[in-house]
């Protein structure tokens, strides 16, 4: 901490699309001040960029074979865009009802489709990845 007793740390900000991941009921009732949000990628961008091959989404992040990666298909707004459950970030709940209340709500995502992006993102935390597999012992 510095004399103004903070921690000197600078922070940028940028426009990214993202999708809030904080559960709707703790937002509906107000139970946070806090939202956590995934950055979120144009597919066809990935591709462009060289991140991703184009097969590697279609056989791949489409089937939600991938860890951290959660696939959006196209809709009437929006393109084909892939979920970075790995990017995540927390804002303050008021930045959200601002940008909310300024028109920059893009979509929404119905069930049972919420609740399975909810289920990837618990996966890709709550899974044990262990560093080795067990031996086993041959009982013959």
């Amino acid at each position: 901490m510095n004399s103004a007793g903070t921690s000197g740390r600078q922070s940028a900000s940028s426009l990214e699309r993202v999708i809030v991941l904080t559960q709707a009921g703790d937002l509906a009732n107000t139970k946070t001040t806090k939202v956590q949000v995934a950055v979120v990628h144009e597919a066809s961008r990935l591709v462009d960029a060289g991140l991703l091959q184009a097969q590697t989404i279609r056989d791949q992040v489409r089937r939600h074979r991938v860890f951290g990666w959660y696939f959006l298909p196209e809709s009437q707004q929006q393109p084909e865009a892939i979920v970075d459950l790995r990017d995540l970030h927390t804002l303050p709940r008021e930045l959200l009802e601002e940008l909310i209340a300024a028109g920059n709500r893009v979509a929404t995502i119905q069930s049972p489709y919420r609740e399975h992006l909810a289920q990837h993102f618990a996966v890709t935390y709550s899974r044990i990845a262990l560093p080795d597999p067990y031996d086993t012992v041959d009982d013959s």
